[in-house]
């Protein structure tokens, strides 16, 4: 899994985007069932030029959707919009279905990993206690947990047993969506994603811009020194630093 992903998240035309994104470099999109643009992400892929195994794509099916069957025709359904084989990694949107049918759907994805419809099973929004009850039911460990993270909202116990279980941290919001008008971050985007990077997080910034979208991968040729990262680190505000759903305290 590439360490930088391209959110597509309210991008309904995202074809000219995703392919904005690879010639800036990016080869992971992070997409979803909701955000109604599997077909454009497909498309994409094919009309790069650029064969599909150098591709990581992820897609994720909202807790309306849950349930054991109700989620394998998802997998189908999914695999026909993107016009792929496999899909990467596919996760579950959110904990809102309650525990039965969360672990329905855990259930049917992993089935759809065992049939090589998918290459791995993971969660989003996902708090310790929806994690704590794959570990009771014996079920393979998620290899990702994708949670709204920046400097504001750091969700520290969380990433802290996430870290234990060896599940990868995905970063969603990583840039803040553009609310960046505290003085320590200084309205530079790549400081975010150089933050999130240096945290051992796999940020996922959205942009329809391509400069912004190029800009957003310039983040290689520098690190943060030590104290700016305990400056950034330093902002944390827990869930009151959430710009987004962040339902990782569902029931």
């Amino acid at each position: 899994m590439p360490l930088l992903g391209f959110g597509v998240y309210q991008n309904y035309d995202a074809r000219s985007s995703v392919l904005e994104a690879f010639r800036a470099g990016y080869r992971h999109v992070d997409s979803a069932q909701v955000y109604r643009n599997e077909p454009a992400v497909g498309e994409a892929v094919r009309d790069s030029g650029i064969d599909r195994s150098e591709f990581f794509i992820t897609t994720k099916c909202v807790s309306r959707h849950h349930g054991y069957e109700s989620t394998l025709k998802g997998v189908d359904a999914s695999l026909a919009k993107f016009g792929f084989d496999y899909i990467d990694l596919f996760l579950i949107h959110d904990p809102y279905s309650g525990t039965e049918r969360r672990l329905a759907t855990y259930r049917a994805l992993q089935d759809a990993r065992k049939a090589g419809k998918i290459r791995s099973v993971g969660v989003s929004n996902y708090g310790i206690n929806h994690l704590q009850e794959i570990v009771d039911a014996k079920y393979d460990m998620p290899a990702v947990n994708q949670i709204e993270l920046h400097p504001f909202c750091q969700q520290r116990p969380i990433v802290d047993y996430c870290r234990e279980h060896s599940i990868v941290v995905q970063a969603y919001c990583p840039i803040i969506r553009g609310q960046m008008d505290h003085p320590i971050i200084q309205m530079i985007a790549q400081n975010l994603l150089r933050w999130s990077l240096q945290k051992g997080f796999v940020p996922l910034p959205k942009s329809a811009t391509p400069e912004r979208i190029r800009s957003n991968t310039q983040l290689y040729d520098f690190e943060l020194e030590p104290e700016e990262m305990v400056q950034l680190d330093g902002l944390d505000r827990g869930k009151e630093g959430s710009i987004s759903w962040n339902p990782v305290d569902a029931p």
